[in-house]
């Protein structure tokens, strides 16, 4: 895999992938972060949304975004690119038709099964200074708004106040939170149940 594919898929290259507390914890997140589902992974790892075939490979360096674990890939650790279509996923479950809105782009992932994402780990990928796209879906799965966030040293707290101030609106069902820089996708966050 070259250099620059890694790079448009939003590998991580200040290697920090939560802010932690004083005493060396990472904050929990007031919101439930959901990583891929292990289900659509199986699919993924075998064709991906594109349609093609995944080609896990050794990184060498590691700090991928990994959307299967919601954590950064380790040296050594076996990886794939997949095509992902997350908001399709979302409408196929809850029978949103989000037309035009739906995308799909790369998201790296385990290569094969992984342990999923860690109980109580905080928000993901939040490197201080990165810059993060929270955009905000309707029940339809039509964007109903957003927010551009540049992650502060206490980036934990300033994710859990974009997602406060998206669900504040009751018409917001979904949020996905994405690289500014690559526009990969990075985990989903669902609105109370019931909406």
């Amino acid at each position: 895999m070259t250099t620059h594919a890694r790079d448009t898929a939003g590998r991580d290259t200040a290697r920090a992938g939560a802010a932690h507390a004083a005493d060396g914890k990472v904050p929990a997140a007031r919101y439930a972060v959901r990583a891929i589902d292990p289900a659509v992974l199986e699919e993924l790892r075998r064709r991906d949304d594109a349609g093609r075939p995944a080609e896990p490979y050794t990184d060498p360096e590691g700090g991928a975004p990994l959307r299967c674990c919601l954590r950064l890939s380790r040296a050594g650790e076996r990886i794939a690119l997949v095509s992902y279509a997350p908001l399709r996923r979302w409408a196929a479950a809850t029978g949103a038709r989000p037309g035009a809105y739906e995308e799909q782009g790369p998201v790296f992932v385990h290569g094969e099964a992984c342990e999923g994402p860690a109980e109580g780990a905080g928000y993901p990928f939040t490197r201080p200074g990165a810059l993060r796209n929270v955009r905000f879906y309707d029940a339809a799965g039509r964007i109903h708004g957003g927010r551009l966030l540049e992650l502060p040293e206490a980036a934990d707290e300033a994710v859990g106040r974009a997602l406060d101030e998206a669900f504040a609106d009751p018409a917001v069902a979904l949020v996905h939170v994405r690289a500014v820089e690559y526009g990969c996708f990075h985990y989903e966050v669902r609105g109370p149940e019931g909406r």
